[in-house]
């Protein structure tokens, strides 16, 4: 569920008016509900209740501190994949302790940081990483505790760019390897197995490939406890679905926290959740101004000042997000099909194709819906266009989180070599 719904005519976050918010702040730009990033967190602390259970949010589907802050005090801790991900969870005020470090790419700078910090696990992904930590740990006189991300072959994720469980995918170990490369943890120094880590995609509405990855793992978990390994805690990652539109139906967090007690019932491991889009997802939204309709011959363009640097999903995987206006329509307003479109100099600059949606005139605003995860954090400054406002809503209140950058502020980083004549 989610906070956001009409009221008196107009589009509210919680208890305030969407169309304020965008004229105070512009368009396009990012809003967010306190209320619904502290209600999915507390179903899915419901859910595990009675279960040895650590919530590591996923960082990488919102990391703005605000955001962070507002889990880390519902007792979440988080899951990063780099260090600047894990310097925005600690400047949170979430605890080291309550933090995993997931990702393919850890470099020695990474690790030192993390090591120095003193996180709860790293998650390693092949056999050079685990040696190049074991030199990081070892020189740094530290003890790493690691898990193994294993790959059970196994595909599951709402797009095959979501899926990282199937043999030939980046991520993890591959099956057939991952015992060797405990013993050979179990024999370099500076390195504690500790865990078994799997994730095998994202956005999965169906818990079937989730159970058959679990099964693995945990029957893995237990040939290495027979090894020698003290394995005391299981990974199971991210990745449960939300509904984008109507008619989705993913699997409740309940029948995930279920499903996960009777894989690994009586074994005794600690368990390590990474949920993400789970609890942003539908928390936020991403708001926007129609600038102009366009005929050709075949369709009408509906163009839009927001563009696929500001919110790529659609561009990127072909998702589908819900386009509400923050003024209800009343009974009888027309209907119109759109292809929404746009500013960006890229034909992938598309939101919907054929969308059926009420008709819009010029200066009216949208929202697009279920926009708080890989939204904003996915954004970029493509075609010099600024940075896109967040703003977080917290009952009848509201504040910017992320103000947009001015010109000056964009190009900051960036200078003329002094050899160049430059005209002012």
């Amino acid at each position: 569920m989610h906070h956001f719904s009409y009221s008196g005519g107009r589009l509210h976050c919680e208890g305030v008016d969407l169309a304020a918010v965008a004229a105070a702040v512009g368009t396009p730009c990012y809003v967010y509900s306190s209320a619904t990033l502290v209600r999915h967190a507390r179903v899915i602390a419901d859910a595990f209740r009675g279960q040895s259970v650590m919530v590591a949010y996923s960082v990488k589907a919102n990391g703005n501190l605000a955001v962070l802050a507002t889990l880390a005090g519902q007792g979440c801790g988080a899951d990063v994949v780099s260090g600047g991900e894990l310097l925005r969870a600690r400047k949170a005020g979430i605890p080291a302790a309550k933090i995993v470090f997931s990702g393919v790419g850890k470099t020695a700078a990474e690790m030192t940081l993390a090591l120095e910090q003193g996180i709860h696990q790293f998650n390693v992904e092949s056999a050079a990483e685990l040696r190049l930590l074991s030199e990081v740990a070892a020189k740094l006189g530290r003890e790493a505790p690691v898990a193994l991300r294993v790959n059970p072959d196994v595909a599951a994720g709402g797009h095959p760019n979501i899926s990282t469980g199937k043999s030939g995918d980046k991520f993890g170990v591959p099956w057939g390897e991952a015992e060797a490369l405990y013993a050979e943890a179990a024999s370099l120094p500076g390195i504690r197995a500790v865990a078994v880590d799997v994730h095998i995609g994202s956005q999965i509405g169906d818990l079937a490939p989730m159970r058959a990855a679990f099964e693995k793992v945990v029957g893995l978990a237990l040939r290495l406890r027979e090894q020698g390994h003290a394995i005391s805690r299981i990974d199971v990652g991210g990745g449960l679905g939300i509904p984008y539109k109507e008619g989705d139906a993913p699997a409740p967090p309940s029948d995930y926290a279920a499903m996960i007690s009777e894989v690994v019932a009586g074994h005794g491991f600690e368990i390590i959740l990474e949920p993400g889009r789970v609890i942003a997802g539908n928390a936020g939204v991403m708001l926007t101004t129609a600038l102009y309709e366009k005929e050709a011959p075949d369709r009408t363009f509906l163009i839009i000042d927001a563009g696929m640097n500001d919110l790529i999903r659609p561009a990127l995987y072909g998702a589908h997000h819900d386009i509400l206006p923050l003024a209800e329509p009343g009974p009888g307003h027309p209907l119109k099909t759109y292809d929404v479109v746009g500013p960006i100099c890229e034909s992938t600059d598309k939101f919907a194709s054929g969308r059926a949606m009420p008709a819009v005139k010029a200066g009216e605003r949208l929202a697009f819906m279920s926009a708080g995860a890989y939204g904003a954090v996915l954004s970029s400054a493509y075609n010099a266009r600024s940075l896109v406002p967040e703003v977080l809503v917290d009952g009848d209140r509201y504040e910017i989180v992320r103000r947009r950058p001015n010109f000056e502020e964009s190009i900051g980083l960036e200078k003329v070599p002094a050899w160049l004549t430059t005209v002012a």
